[in-house]
């Protein structure tokens, strides 16, 4: 393909992919006019990164300096396999080793990255062309065929990729041209520049089986991992983005304990750390040189109620769970006022797909007795399992717990410890706890964790209208028509779906106030997870 369209073609483009991409109305009116200008296409110089450069600033950037960062999660499951990544320290990994061709910019837009560009007419065949001059940690140049490797390579359940169910949307992936890479999808897919974004889908080296460890094209090089314990990523002085990394070093360790966490930081041990309790902010916010960084996200704690026979198997059961909730008292007394109240479906408010319309569901323990009472629960004891893995879940499973009697039900909380609790727990019992990073689409959390064969069906929910309407809305050009499925769907969930969501939460990072350049990703906390090449030490 050739880069010579007529305007139209151009303007047609910039137009098509502003659609793609999350953006706020006065963003959106001023790229469309620049594109109905002929002034953008897609491309890394054009309408994708245009919209990328909002991140916080604060000054010029300082070169140099060691920082160690504490998440809440580090196993001995721990990977550099993107492919494989489960947790927020796997994703935080992924992305100071590797790029992928897109990334999520502060609106959950896609932003140009390995790929220059990233054309399609009709959302269903896309035409990559690669950035040149891009070179893995070992001196190899990035080229189609490492990309056709890392899409592909998530279709092979030998890979065990945590992506898989977006991967099979993928029909085929070819070179098409010394730096084109064609990739045609099952079905027409406006998300994919933002699929392509999320962690899972970074580019490795073609033919890569060992992820001992990470040769990536990313702004770190693997100096040390140890799965568990720590990771130590040194600067990639060949990075492609000039002058970033901005640090020397960074080492990455877990601290699953939220006060020792805050321990570490408020010592000086750690610079940064994420998934920090509402509980907290006031001593960060109150000690000298630390501050912390809200951002608003579509994470959540959900009650997962799974449809596997007996009597969470009933749909009366679990609406009578879902009345249950005291969703105000949730954000108050758990969350400290912090996050939107849900409405026990999986789409947020900052997401442009939200339907504002759909009914709230209230506190309302007599609704609850009466679907109980014809569910014919009984009065034997119904177990329910929590644990501090799942943020704010033994609070909740306590207040459930508190409120339970006034609907007839006898409700046990067993507690688990936090360790093993995602392999040996989760979705292992009728009636438990989830807790869900934001995803960047409507469509990635739908497909996710809702469609009827997806590897996190938490309530085992199965619809078969629902599995249609997600492919509808996948091909939907036309934006309104799309933003009117997803609402169909969010009622579907709402109104029959096994999870309870009772809050949307913020994620809070805390930090020194020397260290700069951390902004907001809606994704998650740490800028999305993709801090590392932005933050920067003030002296």
């Amino acid at each position: 393909m050739t880069h010579d369209k007529s305007l139209d073609a151009v303007a047609n483009a910039g137009i098509r992919l502003e659609e793609l991409t999350r953006r706020g109305a006065s963003r959106r009116d001023v790229l469309r006019a620049l594109a109905a200008g002929g002034l953008m296409s897609m491309t890394g110089a054009g309408l994708l990164a245009a919209s990328g450069a909002a991140l916080a600033q604060d000054a010029k950037p300082k070169q140099g300096g060691r920082i160690r960062v504490a998440t809440q999660s580090a196993s001995a499951a721990d990977t550099l396999d993107p492919a494989k990544g489960a947790l927020g320290t796997d994703y935080v990994r992924a992305n100071m080793f590797y790029n992928g061709l897109t990334e999520l910019d502060s609106h959950l837009g896609a932003r140009m990255a390995l790929a220059e560009s990233l054309e399609t007419k009709d959302a269903t065949v896309w035409v990559v062309k690669l950035r040149s001059g891009v070179q893995f940690h070992d001196g190899k140049s990035l080229t189609p065929a490492d990309v056709v490797y890392s899409i592909m390579r998530h279709k092979d359940p030998a890979t065990a990729s945590k992506a898989k169910t977006l991967a099979d949307q993928v029909k085929d992936v070819k070179a098409t041209g010394p730096n084109e890479v064609t990739i045609t999808l099952e079905g027409a897919n406006a998300d994919l520049p933002v699929i392509l974004a999320t962690s899972h889908f970074l580019i490795v080296k073609d033919g890569t089986k060992d992820f001992k460890t990470a040769i990536g094209t990313g702004p770190f090089k693997v100096k040390e991992f140890a799965p568990g314990v720590r990771t130590v990523g040194v600067r990639n002085e060949k990075y492609w983005k000039p002058g970033m990394p901005h640090l020397d070093e960074i080492e990455l360790i877990g601290i699953g304990d939220e006060p020792a966490r805050v321990n570490a930081l408020l010592s000086g041990d750690v610079q940064l750390i994420n998934a920090v309790s509402p509980r907290s902010t006031e001593r960060i916010k109150g000690t000298s040189g630390y501050t912390i960084l809200e951002t608003k996200t579509g994470t959540y704690t959900d009650l997962i109620v799974r449809d596997e026979g007996g009597i969470t198997g009933t749909e009366d059961f679990r609406r009578g769970m879902m009345y249950l909730m005291d969703r105000e008292q949730i954000r108050r007394a758990v969350f400290r006022g912090y996050g939107a109240i849900g409405n026990d479906q999986p789409i947020d408010p900052t997401n442009k797909y939200y339907m504002a319309g759909l009914p709230q569901r209230g506190f309302d323990p007599d609704k609850a007795k009466f679907h109980f009472q014809k569910a014919k629960l009984g009065s034997a004891p119904v177990q329910i399992v929590a644990s501090p893995a799942a943020d704010g879940s033994i609070e909740m499973a306590m207040l459930l717990q508190q409120v339970a009697p006034q609907a007839g039900l006898n409700l046990q909380v067993t507690r688990v410890p936090a360790d093993g609790y995602w392999s040996n727990h989760w979705m292992k019992h009728p009636l438990g706890f989830g807790s869900v990073n934001g995803r960047p689409s409507a469509d990635v959390i739908f497909t996710q964790f809702f469609k009827s064969d997806a590897p996190w069906n938490e309530a085992n929910w199965k619809s078969p209208q629902f599995d249609q309407m997600l492919v509808a809305a996948r091909g939907e050009p036309d934006d309104a028509k799309r933003k009117k499925i997803y609402g169909d769907m969010q009622v579907l969930v709402n109104q029959t779906g096994g999870v309870g969501i009772p809050l949307f939460q913020s994620s809070i990072d805390a930090h020194t106030t020397k260290l700069k350049g951390l902004g907001s990703v809606p994704l998650a906390g740490l800028m999305g997870f993709a801090f590392a090449e932005n933050v920067w030490l003030e002296a």
